[in-house]
């Protein structure tokens, strides 16, 4: 089994192609949004019952069934002036995104875990969401069971669920960006940085500071003879570390300092990875290669990257 599955053997391999692109670890700089061209988020109309919009639980509700030809209906869709927003170096407090338009009185609720948003007003804690995803926005205004739906992407760094297999020469795991594998590389000499801190390096976790390539043989094996590597100097199948990745981009964020966990796992050889656990990095991969949200509901993160040895 390759990381590059038959179902998106070409996307991979043009992805893994791609050379893409910190001591500030007592707190997470907090975020802005920045004024892109990008296009307004459209909405979708959607008549599946809702909780009761005087329901305040921060416990996300099933997944809206849409209707696309509905989306004329929605003209109360709430606006958030884009279609991505990307966090700012802005320190001694949590950046705030709020809706831009007035849509009325309502609820709202965000898929998938991830994403921190106020049910009552819309506004978006940047700096406790995670970043590098793509949202689905969902409000349900006072005295309707209909809700509008828009997507939003928070920018930053990700990794692909995927399977790597050393002895077939996969042995880097590369970052992306803007929730977008598919988008080209930004740190190519651009002044990013990854792995501010050393947090992922004191766990033998080996990062190009520059460009955010995990290097996987060097992970595995160490980068001193006879000492061992993240999982130890005789790794078992099954073997996972969760290591913290601190960085910044060179891009519209203007360097702000952003983080992501990110979980490695090990086996032997690849019949040894459990076909339940195969089959969901599959899935979400596939969902990521596809344009689709990871997950519609549970948390996507942190990423899976299996590391098998052949």
């Amino acid at each position: 089994m390759k990381n590059c599955y038959t179902s998106a053997l070409v996307a991979c391999t043009l992805l893994l192609t791609i050379t893409a692109c910190h001591k500030e670890l007592n707190t997470v700089d907090q975020q802005q949004s920045t004024g892109s061209s990008r296009p307004a988020a459209q909405g979708i109309h959607d008549s599946t019952p809702k909780p009761p919009t005087g329901d305040t639980t921060r416990v996300l509700p099933p997944f809206p069934v849409n209707t696309p030809a509905s989306a004329a209906a929605c003209s109360f869709l709430p606006i958030y002036g884009d279609t991505i927003i990307y966090p700012q170096p802005v320190s001694g407090q949590d950046y705030i995104f709020n809706v831009v338009n007035s849509p009325g009185t309502g609820k709202y609720f965000a898929w998938p875990q991830g994403m921190v948003i106020d049910p009552n007003t819309g506004a978006i804690n940047v700096t406790k969401s995670e970043t590098g995803l793509k949202y689905a926005i969902g409000f349900v205004k006072d005295g309707t069971t209909d809700t509008c739906m828009s997507t939003l992407v928070i920018g930053g760094a990700a990794y692909m669920d995927s399977v790597y297999v050393i002895q077939d020469g996969q042995k880097n795991a590369l970052p992306y960006f803007d929730a977008n594998p598919y988008l080209p590389p930004i740190c190519q000499g651009n002044g990013c940085t990854f792995d501010v801190g050393e947090a992922a390096r004191q766990q033998k976790v080996i990062i190009n500071t520059s460009s955010g390539v995990i290097d996987l043989e060097k992970t595995l094996n160490g980068t001193l003879l006879g000492l061992g590597g993240a999982f130890g100097l005789l790794p078992v199948n099954g073997s996972t570390i969760t290591t913290r990745i601190y960085y910044k981009l060179n891009d519209a964020s203007n360097q702000a300092l952003q983080h992501i966990d990110v979980q490695l796992q090990y086996f032997d050889t690849r019949s040894a990875i459990g076909a339940g656990l195969l089959g969901n990095v599959i899935n979400k991969l596939n969902n990521l290669l596809s344009g689709n949200r990871i997950s519609n509901y549970a948390n996507p993160r942190p990423p899976l990257i299996i590391i098998v040895r052949r």
